[in-house]
């Protein structure tokens, strides 16, 4: 004869008792009351999830889950440790079949389904870091084959999980390999993002992106983006507001101090667009070098008096100094 598992053979029990069919307890002996009855069904209950969600047989710790389910069911309503770790167990294995399948439709390149299911996972799950860096992953692999449907909610979720990562609150970095991959990507895509909408915006994106230990602290591309990012953005507007307060006007203090916040804000951009200059050593990359050498050059002069001495020997030496 087949032996019942634990819990197989414990609702047997109950149920021939319920309906009367249970063996009768001799007279001399003191009955099981029901409260007894049902501690044991929870011990054993709880015995059994606890063996399947421990063993190393896949095929025992599947039976983790239903058994899990099966006594939250019975006895979630009691506030006892028992119960808060066995919804713990279910909460975890719904967030990874969830986690799971999110990333098969992204790795299957089917954006529109992987947003479909991100987006019910974060209903249930606000804060899942998980979710929200594949759904960054898409939506910019999305918008770089062309299809910009998705951008806006794609800079939602990248805030988001930039502003996790930031908070501290990200103890295990997957999607990415590490936590400083995660903050290289998330930071270079929002940036990426906003760099035409609001690059002013798309510059602190790109910085954080060069500043991780990421492959983004060597791209030359990321640093040209930074410093374009910074005129157009700080700089632009600092010009314009530095134009309006002070122009025809007479020197004074609070013009120097704005005039040498414009020329540092312009010193960054300098210093962006030399390490992208610095970084370009291939031979496929020269033509762009050119050009990137030719914008920089002018915008040097504009920052010494129309002369650009010693901008061959700053480029030189940029990669060695601090990124200010």
């Amino acid at each position: 004869m087949n032996r019942l598992s634990p819990l197989a053979l414990a609702v047997f029990t109950a149920g021939l008792l319920l309906i009367g069919l249970a063996p009768r307890v001799s007279a001399q002996r003191n009955p099981t009351m029901p409260s007894q009855r049902t501690d044991n069904l929870k011990e054993d209950l709880y015995a059994e999830f606890s063996e399947a969600k421990k063993s190393v047989n896949p095929e025992v710790r599947k039976l983790a889950y239903p058994t899990a389910k099966e006594f939250v069911r019975r006895f979630g309503g009691d506030n006892d440790y028992q119960v808060k770790e066995v919804q713990a167990f279910i909460d975890e294995y719904e967030r990874n079949q969830r986690n799971v399948e999110v990333f098969s439709t992204y790795n299957a390149k089917n954006y529109a389904k992987t947003f479909e299911l991100g987006r019910a996972s974060l209903k249930v799950a606000p804060d899942d870091f998980f979710v929200l860096g594949v759904l960054g992953e898409a939506g910019y692999e999305n918008a770089v084959a062309g299809n910009a449907s998705l951008n806006a909610e794609t800079i939602d979720y990248l805030r988001r999980a930039i502003k996790l990562l930031d908070s501290g609150k990200v103890t295990k970095a997957d999607p990415f390999r590490s936590m400083d991959v995660a903050r290289g990507f998330l930071n270079f895509s929002l940036g990426w993002f906003l760099k035409d909408q609001s690059p002013v915006e798309a510059a602190p994106a790109f910085l954080a992106a060069v500043k991780s230990d990421s492959p983004y602290r060597n791209d030359a591309s990321v640093y040209y983006r930074l410093g374009v990012a910074t005129l157009k953005g700080e700089f632009a507007q600092l010009s314009a507001e530095y134009n309006e307060k002070f122009g025809g006007k007479a020197p004074s203090a609070e013009q120097t101090a704005m005039f040498d916040r414009l020329k540092n804000v312009g010193e960054r951009a300098i210093d962006a667009y030399a390490r992208a200059v610095a970084l370009m050593t291939k031979p496929e990359q020269q033509d762009a070098k050119n050009k990137i050498l030719a914008q920089l050059t002018a915008l040097y002069k504009n920052f010494h008096n129309g002369s650009d001495a010693g901008l061959a020997e700053f480029i030189g030496t940029v990669l060695s100094k601090p990124i200010p």
